[in-house]
């Protein structure tokens, strides 16, 4: 059951897809108050659990905390941060009573959830200009699932991109990615994509490419491909300031960048200096810049990943012009009354400045909106705008896309990856806790930088990351300029991570099966315990072990120095560990709480009770895998209804696309 309630005059950021009937009055659940902006708020029971926001910080269950939709450029995630890159305004309170929230609210919303007192949740928004979504169900999953056709389909990748993925901010030339290229296939190490960063622009300008450190560039991507691999560019949401550019030219002549108050295009500094933001909410310039994603399609890529598409914002002119006067006051005028710290503030603080947001502004429809009330919205409608392109350039074909900056609704066109983490052990964590939420707002395609984007990571702390990432749909090492090196052959003895990677590829003919079930069904590909166990309420407290698909449970250990974990097992299941030549071991633990040894070059997962599932012989890519001779691992006499297509094209519905395999032994 689902409820709409409309609040003031709504912005349509088509979020929804499926119609609904708008109500009268007031929600049978919690307090609107409508005299300050706009508030909803709920007396909490102690017991009950509140889930969702998606790329939200801290833990499944986000009671306890404050959390703000407010699509932020911050590469320090840590547990005092609020705003993440997405807003996935959405939330189900599970326990004396059980309902779902979906706030429709593109500007930035604070969900206050037991934090200012431990039993009240309160959300509040400055305008009381939104759509209120509530809905009923069975029970959280239900609502969950609801929630899933409410808002439509959630975007499905071509099969390659369920395979390992190298990047590194800092490969610039060709002899980079063919070092990268022969240091995985020497090492007999899996890899279907190498990503490219920034530095393959001329001069960071979108949709060009250095033709000095890529002469022929068609020829160097056709090159790749012969290897098995596949180039991934990245593209930024800013264009360069350039006279000459033909990107630039033709936005300023269309009119389709953001305009300052004054109707002049807003400036602001980013990767290549000076840029200009493409307005994506106008439907005109969404489908301008999407065509240009022709220039590198017709080169032969076939995948992306957007960025800075907050949109980030490193300085505005208006903003240096403002910190420059302060500076000035407190050098030159001897104004001694400003603290150094709070002077360090400000110095650090001019990027991504809330003021620069209220400096620019969208056309729609003719009218003009402030950014500021519409922010959320833009990485979602950038990666609308390459989607909706690749679909008029080859309608047929899936192409890789994911994004940075998100809301629900960019579900429909694409990914996410959750942005600069750190090569910490609590990022590990992070990932594992973010993936469920993630999901229950539509992003199944997902995944964190593998090893930690920032700072230096350890053998084995990525070791541990892989044996996550074998499970998340997105699995990508990824790191920044002036890190160490983290490439899976890079510390020393490779061993342990090919067989780390390996067991991926073996495990893909799974992922990809339980992937396409959830995308079609709407469901979700990671659940949290307690959705498929409600009545155990212990399971209803676990947070560091997730389901996937209808089969198997994850456990990662995320622990520096751990020689295993604590896991609970809601129903008896058999523990599986894959070791790397192509080994694994299988032993039954009965339902409650064991320890398990895992070593660092072992893969733990738990396959259900009366389940089994299908795994390969490993490959040095996905095209390479047999599917057709697939071991069945799990109970014996159980069935696995497996979902298999050409992984290309969108004729997902084909009842060729199952089949049904038996475990006899």
């Amino acid at each position: 059951m689902i409820r709409k309630y409309i609040f003031g005059e709504p912005f349509e950021t088509e979020a929804v897809t499926e119609e609904i009937k708008t109500e009268a009055g007031l929600p049978d659940y919690g307090r609107i108050s409508e005299e300050e902006g706009f508030s909803f708020s709920y007396r909490m029971c102690e017991e009950d659990i509140v889930y969702g926001l998606g790329e939200a910080n801290r833990g499944i269950n986000k009671r306890g905390y404050c959390y703000v939709s407010d699509c932020t450029d911050d590469p320090n995630h840590t547990e005092d941060k609020r705003s993440l890159y997405g807003a996935h305004n959405f939330i189900v309170v599970s326990g004396r009573e059980t309902f779902g929230l979906f706030f429709d609210y593109p500007a930035r919303i604070t969900f206050d959830i037991g934090y200012t007192e431990s039993d009240l949740l309160k959300v509040s928004c400055e305008a009381a200009d939104l759509k209120l979504y509530v809905i009923e169900g069975e029970n959280a999953y239900d609502i969950v699932k609801q929630f899933r056709r409410m808002i439509g389909r959630s975007y499905i990748p071509p099969k390659f991109a369920f395979g390992f993925g190298q990047s590194r901010w800092g490969y610039k030339t060709k002899e980079d990615f063919l070092r990268v290229l022969k240091g995985y296939r020497k090492n007999r190490i899996p890899l279907d994509m190498i990503y490219m960063d920034i530095d393959y622009m001329q001069g960071y300008k979108d949709f060009t490419v250095n033709e000095k450190n890529f002469e022929d560039f068609s020829g160097f991507v056709r090159q790749m491909k012969e290897e098995g691999v596949r180039l991934i560019p990245i593209i930024d949401a800013g264009v360069k300031v350039e006279k000459g550019y033909p990107v630039y030219e033709e936005g300023v002549e269309k009119g389709y960048f953001c305009k300052r108050e004054d109707g002049s295009d807003f400036t602001a500094a980013v990767w290549p200096g000076d840029t200009h933001f493409p307005d994506m909410l106008n439907p005109e310039a969404r489908e301008w810049f999407g065509d240009h994603y022709r220039f590198l399609i017709h080169q032969g890529i076939e995948g992306f990943w957007n960025d800075m598409n907050e949109p980030a914002i490193f300085y505005s002119r208006e903003g240096m012009e403002e910190l420059k006067a302060v500076l000035h006051k407190y050098l030159e005028e001897e104004e001694k009354d400003i603290p150094v710290w709070e002077l360090g503030d400000r110095i650090e603080g001019i990027a991504n400045h809330p003021e620069d947001y209220k400096r620019f502004y969208h056309c729609i429809d003719g009218c003009r909106i402030r950014h500021d009330k519409v922010h959320n919205l833009y990485g979602y409608n950038m990666t609308r705008a390459a989607a909706e392109a690749f679909d008029r350039i080859e309608p047929d074909k899936r192409f890789l896309m994911f994004s940075r900056s998100s809301y629900v609704g960019m579900h429909r066109y694409g990914g996410v990856w959750t942005g600069d983490n750190k090569s910490w052990w609590s990022h590990l964590l992070l990932n594992l806790k973010m993936m469920p939420s993630l999901n229950m707002c539509g992003f199944l395609y997902s995944g964190a930088d593998l090893g930690g984007f920032g700072c230096d990571a350890s053998r084995d702390l990525v070791l541990r990351w892989l044996a996550l990432g074998v499970f998340t749909p997105l699995m990508r090492n990824h790191a920044a300029v002036g890190t160490r090196e983290q490439e899976a052959y890079q510390f020393g003895d490779t061993g342990d991570f090919r067989g780390i990677i390996e067991t991926r590829y073996r495990l893909i003919p799974y992922l990809y099966s339980e992937y396409m079930k959830a995308a079609l069904q709407d469901d979700l590909y990671f659940k949290p315990l307690a959705f498929v166990y409600p009545q155990d309420s212990f399971a209803a407290g676990v947070e560091d072990q997730l389901m996937i698909g209808d089969e198997i449970m994850a456990a990662p250990v995320y622990m520096q120095n751990a020689k295993g974990r604590y896991v609970y097992l809601p129903e008896r299941m058999l523990f599986v560990k894959f070791k790397k030549d192509g080994l694994y071991t299988e032993e039954i633990l009965e339902k409650g709480h064991h320890y398990v040894e895992v070593a660092l070059d072992e893969v733990p997962l738990f396959i259900r009770e009366g389940r089994c599932i299908p795994a390969a012989e490993p490959a040095q890519t996905v095209a390479e895998l047999d599917t057709k001779e697939l071991k069945l691992l799990g109970f014996p006499g159980t069935e696995y209804l497996l979902y298999e297509d050409d992984g290309v094209c969108k004729d997902y519905e084909k009842p060729e696309n199952y089949r049904k395999l038996k475990k006899t032994n």
